[in-house]
């Protein structure tokens, strides 16, 4: 059996192969290691996938694609925690921007984007992707995804900078004040899933003039700070994965075309496609 992974900061799609026509889906929590430690993350696919640790005799073969695993420090952090399950199998562990570039370029070059609950950015030749400088977390960076907008909506929020309706509307469904924020951003763990949580409320205001100008502004930011710093990004095809991407993906396409990005795959959850990348790669090798 082959297991693949596809792991954002808010959750992980898992796919497992049980027989040449027959799939098992399982769903946890992101495994990010910048957040969390080999033993969080071991506990975690215990206690939320134990279906699946039940089958780590008949797993072979594990790819795990994950935001946080861009360096080797960060990938032996997820290999040991998986290793603690799944100790006969073959693991391999890399970033979600590679996941990313199979899942949407297979073996053509192209710019990989991610725009979920965070944001990065990649460009892949076909075999290998080439991060730069992108990719500097909530803190600093994650221009136009959820986190991004979910920091926009609780600072206009409590500044007093919306609408008074659209306030109103906003307070109904969340019940925020400045005490229940510093508590949730700075004093409890995973500060940026908790901002990306509020991202949804875009979509209920997208129709009117604050919301369209709140999204276009945080997708307009992440195309010039990310996708036009590659001098020649007018030359490939520019792919995005991630539920941002996906629940505007009509108002991501007119902008880039705006902004003369070609667009190409837009997709929520990659674990599909990634896993016939994954397949498919196999059977090439085993004809050779």
């Amino acid at each position: 059996m082959i297991l693949v992974a596809d792991s954002g900061s808010s959750k992980t799609d898992w796919l497992l192969t049980v027989s040449d026509q027959e799939t098992r889906s399982f769903l946890t929590a992101g495994l990010n290691p910048y957040f969390l430690t080999e033993k969080e993350i071991a506990r975690i696919i215990l206690e939320q996938a134990p279906d699946m640790v039940a089958l780590a005799a008949e797993i072979s073969e594990i790819y795990f694609f994950g935001a946080g695993c861009s360096s080797p420090d960060r990938h032996e952090i997820v290999s040991n925690a998986l290793s603690t399950h799944f100790n006969k199998a073959y693991i391999s562990v890399d970033s979600d921007l590679l996941g990313c570039a199979y899942a949407t370029c297979g073996h053509e070059k192209g710019i990989c984007c991610v725009l979920g609950t965070g944001s990065n950015i990649s460009f892949f030749d076909g075999e290998d992707i080439y991060d730069g400088q992108h990719g500097l977390g909530f803190v600093l960076g994650d221009e136009g995804s959820g986190t991004w907008f979910g920091k926009k909506l609780i600072t206009d929020f409590l500044y007093g900078n919306m609408p008074y309706d659209i306030s109103q509307q906003f307070d109904k469904a969340y019940h925020l004040n400045k005490e229940i924020v510093i508590k949730n951003v700075y004093q409890k763990p995973n500060a940026n899933t908790y901002l990306a949580s509020f991202s949804k409320f875009v979509s209920e205001i997208k129709a009117t003039e604050y919301g369209h100008s709140m999204l276009v502004d945080g997708l307009v930011e992440f195309i010039e700070t990310n996708i036009k710093s590659y001098p020649e990004y007018h030359k490939y095809k520019c792919h995005f994965v991630g539920s941002i991407a996906y629940s505007f993906s009509e108002e991501l396409v007119s902008l880039c075309h705006l902004h003369g990005v070609k667009t190409g795959k837009i997709i929520k959850h990659p674990i599909n496609d990634l896993m016939a990348f994954i397949l498919k790669r196999n059977e090439m090798a085993t004809e050779e």
